[in-house]
């Protein structure tokens, strides 16, 4: 899938040291404690955890990377389910110097527009933990209705209990979300 800003490519084992350099970053992974970004040294382990969990068709990873070809972080499809159909876009992060660039937004159109528009899902599920209030900010910017707040539903990497809250895009708001999604990035041009 590829934008204007952003190539959102499958995840493959060659993008190891991009990936460690754009999480080396600013030392993405110890920006804040209920994040799931990997440190380096656990980059490869993520990788090989995404690539499994693909493999048993329950998740679709990808990197993003710039039209530069730098690598600037990761994201994916999971929670799949084609009974409904619907599936969740998450365990994104990006390197620090691509926030606020339109990448990750572009990211989210790419992927959402191959939801909707390519696999025909009724709804895009999008979860982020009670506290990142950074990405629940990024979430609602995209459009996204918030459906709830589940209390303690797993814990953090320190052992505290994690909220989280649900967001969702069903079809028949698609349209609408799109041509937000449009207009935001033709900011970034």
């Amino acid at each position: 899938m590829t934008g204007r800003l952003v190539e959102l490519r499958p995840l493959d084992r060659a993008h190891l040291d991009g990936l460690v350099e754009a999480v080396s970053e600013g030392d993405l992974w110890q920006t804040a404690w209920y994040t799931s970004v990997p440190a380096p040294d656990g980059v490869a382990d993520e990788i090989e955890r995404r690539l499994a969990l693909q493999e048993k068709g329950e998740m679709v990873p990808f990197t993003a990377v710039d039209h530069a070809g730098r690598i600037l972080g990761m994201t994916s499809f999971y929670d799949l389910d084609d009974t409904v159909p619907r599936l969740h876009i998450g365990y994104t992060w990006n390197r620090p110097s691509a926030h606020g660039t339109g990448t990750n937004a572009e990211s989210k159109l790419l992927l959402m527009t191959h939801a909707f528009e390519t696999l025909g899902v009724f709804r895009v599920g999008l979860t982020t933990q009670w506290v990142n209030l950074q990405s629940r900010a990024a979430i609602e910017r995209l459009g996204a209705k918030q459906d709830g707040v589940m209390r303690a539903m797993s814990r953090y990497r320190n052992g505290a209990l994690r909220d989280s809250v649900e967001y969702s895009v069903i079809e028949p708001e698609w349209p609408a979300v799109k041509a937000t999604l449009q207009a935001r990035l033709a900011r970034h041009s």
